[in-house]
């Protein structure tokens, strides 16, 4: 069996492998079990309503439309093998969320479980 990554997918994985890099300047990959955290934040639709879009920024309305919150995380996880832990098997504790906000973008922390 043979594995496809499209495009759009890699050059996610390496702007965030980019980011990591950067997180990491200096500190070698974790070694333990870790728990991950991922804050997705999407931009509200133009088309939604002065009255919507205030709904979505409030956290009355979440995003169940696309992207799916588990392609994102595993592209963000699989991105940090190497750089932030060895391999993404380490994981043992996830937390993701998916949530409407004024400025997209993906907030993400990483902890070594003790």
């Amino acid at each position: 069996m043979q594995t496809y990554t499209d495009k759009k997918t890699t050059s996610y994985e390496d702007l965030v492998r980019f980011h990591a890099n950067i997180a990491m300047v200096d500190l070698a990959p974790l070694q333990g079990a870790v728990a991950v955290y991922i804050y997705i934040k999407l931009a509200v639709p133009k088309s939604y309503s002065k009255k919507r879009t205030e709904a979505c920024l409030s956290g009355l309305e979440r995003p169940t439309k696309k992207p799916d919150w588990d392609n994102v995380a595993k592209s963000i996880c699989d991105a940090m093998n190497g750089i932030v832990y060895m391999d993404d098997t380490q994981i043992v504790d996830a937390h993701v969320t998916k949530v409407f906000a004024a400025n997209a973008g993906v907030d993400v922390g990483v902890k070594e479980i003790e």
